[in-house]
C-alpha cells in the first residue's frame, strides 16, 4: 500500500475544502481496503472511507486518522438471454454519471436519470442517489459488501432504501458500517440515438441550475410536504424555502449561498469549511424560524 502522511483532502471533494488526512491511501478491491483497514487497526487510528467526495464537508482540522479512498472503476455488462435486459456489475470508485453515458451509448437503458450526477457508485449506495425521476434503489439487484472482515453479497431489500438513504447510512457504530465495493444494475436494451437525446436534455437542465464554482450539488435534503389544517399538503424543496426566506447570495467568507440554486453553496473564494458551516446554521435556523421546518444534511461532515 503506498499511504501518504499528511494529505490535503480539499484536493480529493468536490468542494475544495478540507483540512489534510494524517494517513491517507487508496484502493481498489477488498483486499486492498482489508489490509488498509488491519494496517489501522494495528496503530488504533479512526477510519474514514470516501469515494468521489462530492457530497462530503471535511472540516478544516482535517482527519486524525486513515482515509481509505475507495478508487475500483471496472464494469462489465452481462445481457441476459432474452437480449431485452442486462445486468451492469459495477465496481463502487466508478463514477456515475460516466457510467450512464457510456452504457447508454450501447443502446442500454435504466441509467439516463444519472447523467451529471456527481460521485461514485458506493457514495450512490450509501445515500441512494437520484434524480430527474430515478435513483439506485431502483435498478440496484445485489451489492457486495465488505462486513467486518468478509465479503458479503446483500439483495436489495436487505439495503432498506430509503428517500436520500440506506441501512449503511443508519448503521448505529459507524467503524463496523458494511463499505460498498461493488453492486449489479438492471438495465434494459433502448434506442441509443433516444437515449442520447435523453442525456442531452437532462444535461441542458442540470446546467441551467447550477451555478459555476465548486460545490457539492444539494446541502440539504428537501423536507417532506406540510399538512395544512384543511389536510391539503404543500410541499416546498429545499432550495425554494431558501429562496422564500430571503438569503440567497449570502455570503460568509469565500462560501456563498448561490444566487442561481438556493440548495448549493459554492465556495467562490477560498472558502474554509467554518464558513460552509456558518452558511448551513444560518440557512437552517432561518427556515426554521420563518416555517417552522427543520433542514436536514444532505452532505456528510467529517473531522477535527
Amino acid at each position: 500500500m503506498n499511504i501518504i502522511e499528511h494529505e490535503p483532502l480539499a484536493r480529493h471533494t468536490s468542494w475544495r475544502i478540507g483540512g489534510a488526512a494524517r494517513y491517507y491511501v487508496e484502493v481498489t478491491d477488498a483486499a486492498h481496503v482489508q489490509a488498509a483497514l488491519g494496517w489501522a487497526a494495528e496503530r488504533e487510528l479512526p477510519v474514514f472511507v470516501m469515494g468521489n467526495g462530492t457530497n462530503l464537508l471535511v472540516r478544516d482540522g482535517g482527519f486524525d486518522g486513515l482515509v481509505i479512498r475507495f478508487v475500483g472503476r471496472e464494469w462489465s455488462i452481462t445481457p441476459a438471454p432474452d437480449g431485452v435486459t442486462a445486468t451492469l456489475h459495477l465496481a463502487a470508485g466508478a463514477p456515475m454519471a460516466g457510467t450512464a453515458r457510456r452504457v447508454s451509448a450501447q443502446g442500454w437503458g435504466g441509467l439516463v436519470w444519472a447523467e451529471g450526477l456527481p460521485g461514485s457508485l458506493g457514495g450512490a449506495v450509501y445515500g441512494n442517489a437520484g434524480c430527474y425521476g430515478g435513483d439506485i434503489a431502483g435498478v440496484l439487484t445485489q451489492a457486495w459488501l465488505l462486513v467486518e472482515d468478509r465479503v458479503a453479497v446483500w439483495a436489495n431489500e436487505q439495503l432498506d432504501f430509503r428517500y436520500r438513504s440506506s441501512v449503511l447510512k443508519r448503521w448505529p457504530v459507524p467503524p463496523s458500517r458494511p463499505l460498498v465495493l461493488a453492486a449489479d444494475l438492471r438495465l434494459h436494451h433502448a434506442d441509443a440515438e433516444l437515449l442520447r437525446a435523453e442525456l442531452a436534455e437532462i444535461a441542458a437542465a442540470r446546467k441551467s441550475k447550477t451555478p459555476w464554482g465548486s460545490s457539492c450539488g444539494s446541502v440539504f435534503k428537501n423536507p417532506p410536504p406540510v399538512i395544512g389544517a384543511d389536510g391539503t399538503a404543500t410541499a416546498y424543496s429545499a432550495g425554494q424555502l431558501i429562496e422564500r426566506g430571503g438569503i440567497k447570495g449570502t455570503r460568509i467568507g469565500g462560501a456563498e449561498i448561490s444566487q442561481v440554486h438556493g440548495n448549493y453553496i459554492v465556495n467562490v473564494d477560498h472558502a474554509t469549511a467554518a464558513d460552509v458551516l456558518a452558511l448551513i446554521g444560518l440557512a437552517q435556523r432561518t427556515i426554521r424560524a420563518e416555517f417552522g421546518i427543520d433542514l436536514e444534511l444532505e452532505v456528510q461532515v467529517v473531522g477535527e
